[in-house]
């Protein structure tokens, strides 16, 4: 008798410490009737039947345990999943897709993977590649690209020739690569086969060397960071 005692309270207690430490749910419903059956067999001298209905109890309560911690696990996914999204929408919305390509792309993939856990329900996988994609664009700043194009000024006011235009810290930093602005340009020179020979008003382009995004007119109003910093 006293054994039986033993095991029913032991499985009332630990259906009781479930049913408080979890929300409502069917299975926490269930749970609860069968420890209030439990309690009226074990009154009525049913023991057998109170120990049976404290097990059913005890399941449920484990299942609804279950089943919290899958919803709560649910929902942190879809929070930080929401921070991941807007974080790259925000990334998108300072251009860091051409200015930060490959951390973008790092932060876009892991997106996708943290979508595909949890359409698999994997929401714990789904948290994780949130997390990814979120550390993925530390470090993302909004820039002014680079400009594309230079418009030439006449030499006694900017000594503008491609050994000087090369060095400056918007176009490439190093007045050595300045062959790479007369390549690009040199179809568009009076005597193509002269480098010296360049007009002002020439709309030079500025070819990117390192896949560096560049874009529009070069303006001495903005403020550019210098090629290769980055």
């Amino acid at each position: 008798m006293k054994r039986l005692f033993a095991a029913f309270a032991a499985l009332l207690i630990s259906a009781a410490l479930f049913a408080v430490s979890y929300t409502n749910n069917t299975y926490q419903k269930l749970a609860d009737e069968y420890t209030k059956k439990a309690e009226a067999a074990f009154d009525a001298g049913q023991y057998d039947d109170a120990v049976d209905y404290s097990a059913k109890a005890a399941e449920n309560a484990a299942l609804s345990k279950a089943y919290i911690d899958m919803m709560l696990a649910r929902s942190n996914a879809e929070s930080e999943m929401k921070i991941a999204l807007n974080r790259i929408n925000w990334a998108e919305s300072i251009s860091a897709d051409k200015t930060f390509p490959m951390a973008f792309t790092a932060a876009k993939d892991a997106y996708a993977s943290a979508e595909g856990a949890f359409g698999r329900e994997d929401f714990a996988g789904a948290y994780d590649y949130a997390k990814q994609s979120i550390a993925a664009l530390d470090g993302i700043y909004e820039v002014t690209p680079l400009p594309e194009f230079y418009i030439v000024r006449p030499w006694a006011e900017t000594k503008d020739c491609y050994w000087n235009i090369s060095g400056r810290p918007y176009v490439y930093n190093n007045p050595l690569l300045w062959e790479n602005l007369y390549q690009a340009n040199k179809q568009n020179m009076p005597k193509p086969q002269d480098p010296n020979l360049i007009m002002p008003g020439m709309k030079m382009k500025i070819p990117s060397l390192t896949g560096e995004y560049r874009e529009g007119v070069y303006s001495p109003s903005k403020k550019y960071e210098a090629y290769g910093t980055k």
